[in-house]
């Protein structure tokens, strides 16, 4: 019997696929059903799709930004108004705790309903009721 060699390719052991980013997961029926959804903030219904571009690892977001967009799943509903503050604030995460919303957990729990119009109103209550103590 003749011993045989293993030959691993010179990344086999590699972290490197760890660090390299992830594609951007676009969901257009996700983003139409935000849309329909009253802004997070005010209640307006006219609401955009607000993308969040901080991180924060509890959830498993990374940081996005400059050209980037993050994947539509971390969309929160936005009136136009709200919509420019966010973008506008220097420091996204202060602007969210200003209005005492947790983005990411609001982001995954309206993406987790998604199509469910009762339960996202539900939702969206709770974050207004948030909002105005």
């Amino acid at each position: 019997m003749t011993a045989q060699r293993i030959v691993r390719p010179d990344t086999a052991f590699s972290i490197a696929s760890t660090k390299q980013k992830r594609p951007r997961v676009q969901d257009q029926e996700h983003l139409k059903f935000i849309r329909s959804l009253r802004c997070c903030v005010c209640g307006n219904p006219n609401a955009e799709a607000a993308h969040i571009r901080s991180a924060n690892p509890i959830y498993g977001k990374r940081e996005t930004g400059g050209a980037e967009k993050a994947s539509d799943k971390w969309t929160t509903p936005l009136c136009r108004t709200h919509h420019n503050e966010q973008h506008a604030a220097g420091k996204e995460l202060t602007w969210w705790a200003s209005k005492r919303i947790d983005p990411f957990g609001l982001a995954l729990a309206l993406f987790a309903c998604t199509g469910d119009d009762e339960i996202a109103d539900g939702i969206i209550r709770s974050n207004l009721a948030a909002v105005s103590r």
